[in-house]
């Protein structure tokens, strides 16, 4: 004998459906986006702070739009190389990196082209012999910077920045290495980031006899981007990184978050105080969001 179902059951049935439909809901907003960014090659290396700072804010920014996010750094220590590769894995750990950008970079993943540092990186100053301060100290024009060879490390992007620029570069095999090689003589002088510069020179002057050269400032756009794939889940996190970054520019928390963190590095090097030397970056997609004066920071405006 088949029994009827009552109406009372009907409805109790269809409020554990309704019950189930809200939890299955709830469980997939409690991580609607969920990032992993590469751990750096050395757990001593702070020169990712900021920007994982910025990314978080960029997602929190857009909590109320986009939903709940997870954020993490992935397990393994990755150079660049390993970055990259893990990127063209689909199941890989990581899901997003931030590097300086360049065209064929732009066309394997997906870019967030809003300048994560505001440009800074593009502004190099540079590590010299302290012997050599008044040689530099001389110098007054492009051209005569040009006499000077250049360090790099093999495959660096600024290689083929100073390369087209007409200036002689010296690429050295190991990173390590490009520190005996400048104080061997073998270069003149490295063109490093604030970050860096300071950084190097606050670990190895001693040692190398080396000196931050305090006068000259050499340009060229290069813009750190975030990057995701380019695949459905990698499409979602750009759209909503983007209207976070955003935000950020336009209630100032993004420039807040620049002066915390560069502030401090960009009074250690004077920047307004030096002779800048601009030269173009060739490597830069037609996309470059070069005319919105908002995104890019300006040493002479000291903002």
């Amino acid at each position: 004998m088949i029994s009827k179902i009552k109406p009372s059951d009907t409805f109790r049935y269809f409020q554990q459906f309704c019950l189930l439909l809200l939890s299955l809901l709830f469980s997939t907003l409690a991580c609607a986006v969920s990032v992993t960014y590469p751990r750096a090659e050395s757990d001593s290396d702070s020169r990712y702070q900021y920007d994982w700072e910025v990314l978080r804010t960029a997602l929190k920014k857009t909590s109320a739009r986009f939903g709940a996010f997870d954020i993490k750094q992935s397990q393994l220590q990755m150079p660049p190389a390993r970055v990259s590769f893990e990127m063209l894995r689909p199941n890989s750990e990581i899901n997003l990196f931030v590097r300086a950008t360049n065209a064929e970079l732009e066309t394997t993943f997906l870019p967030i082209r809003i300048p994560v540092d505001r440009g800074l990186l593009g502004y190099r100053i540079f590590l010299i012999r302290a012997a050599d301060q008044e040689r530099f100290a001389a110098i007054k024009s492009l051209d005569e910077l040009r006499q000077f060879k250049v360090g790099q490390g093999r495959g660096w992007a600024d290689v083929a920045i100073l390369t087209a620029a007409n200036f002689t570069v010296i690429e050295g095999s190991s990173y390590e290495g490009l520190f005996p090689m400048l104080k061997l003589q073998r270069f003149d002088f490295l063109s490093r980031s604030l970050d860096e510069a300071w950084r190097e020179y606050d670990e190895r002057h001693v040692e190398n006899n080396l000196l931050v050269e305090p006068s000259i400032l050499l340009y060229y756009p290069l813009p750190r981007y975030f990057f995701v794939r380019r695949d459905a889940e990698g499409e979602l996190m750009a759209k909503r990184i983007e209207a976070g970054m955003e935000i950020m520019i336009k209630d100032g928390s993004l420039n807040s978050l620049f002066n915390k963190h560069k502030s401090g590095l960009i009074k250690r090097a004077g920047l307004a105080q030096r002779r800048i030397f601009r030269i173009p970056n060739p490597k830069l997609s037609a996309q470059t969001p070069l005319s919105r004066s908002e995104l890019w920071y300006d040493p002479v405006k000291g903002k």
